[in-house]
Parts: structure tokens; sequence; C-alpha cells
């Protein structure tokens, strides 16, 4: 990922990186009316989101493995192709990502701090549409268990790209607010802040938060052809 070098967040655990207006906003148009005409079925519903997972759930007794199918190609175009430009999955085992989380948002909306689990390659991409948020970053200590405060913040701008990986990937926990509007916000605050590119936007030290999609792309380490999935499957959908 030599390209990404001006893009990498050198605050945060190697490696981090942050690419702003990584699609267009006619892309991000299209992208989100894509999404607004999936079946709400299909859908799963939570206290504080909802979210879709394409091109299937993960099926099997550790939830680990991923029904071999093609993404939408809405999920597809263009931003496979620009994260193969990038060689961001060049050395991941499918050298490209076969699954992609769709989580809905709200304002007041977030979601726990977490890690993203042993399912996957330790990549993930993610393209935020719609509105901006914040993502709190966590160290956690030997046991596994996090800090009480966030020891970074990172500032996703409406269209951008967020790739986490190495240490960034496995030794952090990553979650939301659960806000109507960011505060705080500026270069002592955001580690990414020098790489946003309206900081205009932000420079009163706030934001209101609108209904944001976020796209996470990651590559399942598992991967069952359809002919030998049923076994795995619990349900179908």
């Amino acid at each position: 990922m030599a390209e990404l070098q001006s893009s990498r967040l050198p605050e945060l655990p190697e490696a981090a990186y942050y690419i702003s207006n990584f699609i267009t906003a006619e892309q991000e148009a299209l992208i989100l009316e894509e999404v607004s005409k999936l079946p709400g079925g299909r859908w799963k519903v939570l206290t504080h989101r909802r979210l879709l997972s394409l091109p299937s759930q993960l099926t099997g007794t550790a939830r680990d493995t991923l029904i071999d199918a093609a993404l939408p190609r809405f999920l597809a175009k263009p931003i496979l192709d620009q994260l193969k430009e990038l060689e961001v999955f060049k050395d991941s085992p499918h050298s490209a990502p076969n699954h992609c989380l769709v989580n809905e948002y709200q304002p007041g909306q977030g979601i726990m701090p977490h890690e993203d689990g042993p399912a996957y390659h330790p990549i993930t991409a993610t393209v935020s549409l719609g509105s901006h948020t914040v993502l709190d970053i966590y160290r956690k200590n030997e046991e596994g268990e996090r800090e009480v405060t966030p020891s970074w913040r990172i500032l996703q701008e409406p269209r951008s790209l967020l790739i986490t990986t190495g240490r960034m990937y496995g030794d952090t926990l990553h979650g939301i607010a659960e806000a109507q509007v960011d505060e705080n916000l500026g270069p002592e605050t955001i580690v990414n802040w020098n790489l946003l590119t309206d900081k205009d936007a932000f420079e009163s030290g706030t934001a209101k938060r609108e209904t944001r999609v976020s796209l996470t792309y990651r590559d399942v380490l598992k991967v069952a052809k359809v002919g030998n999935a049923m076994k795995f499957m619990n349900k179908k959908w």
C-alpha cells in the first residue's frame, strides 16, 4: 500500500489511512439510492442502528463462513476498482473484499466499542455516505479490556475512505458515541484534521449529524460454495 503513505495517520498504531472524497457526490447519491431500494425485511434492526450483510450473512456454528456470491453491482462499482488500484487487499486471501456490511445510523445513534473479529482478514475499508461521524479509538490492555475514554478520534467525512490494518485492526477497539451533535472538533482532538477536505464545516468545533450509511468492506477468510453450503446455513433469506 505504498501509494497510501501520504494518507496514513501517524499518530495511530500502525496502520490507518484516511482518504477524503474517495468517491464523487454523484456516486454517493447513486449508491444511497440503491440502498434505499433494498427490501426492509432484509435489514437487521437493532436498538441503535440497522444493518445489512451482503452478499449474505455469515453462517456456520461460529458465524464465520461466507456463502460464495458476488457483491451487488452498486457496492462493487466503482469502489472495488478503486480499492484494487490502491492495492488495499492485494495480500488478503482472496485479493479483494468479498463482503460488505451496510450500517445505517440516524442522528443520535452509534455503536459500542468493539473489534471486528477473527472471521476476517485484518483489513477493513469503510466508505461513509450521507453524513460525517466521529470514530472513537480505544486502546486495550493485555486482558483485552478497553480504556475508559478514547485515545484518538477520527472524523469521517461523507464520501471518505478509512482503512485499518495491522496493529490498528488487532490492538484497538472502535466505536461511535450516541450523539446528535459532535463536539470538541479541532486539530488537537481529531487525528486526521490535516487530511480533511472541508475543514470550514467543522471549524466551529461542533457539527450536527445527519443520517449516515457506512459501507465496510472486508475479506471473509472462510468461503463455502453454494453446493456445499447448506450444512452451514442456519436460516435462509
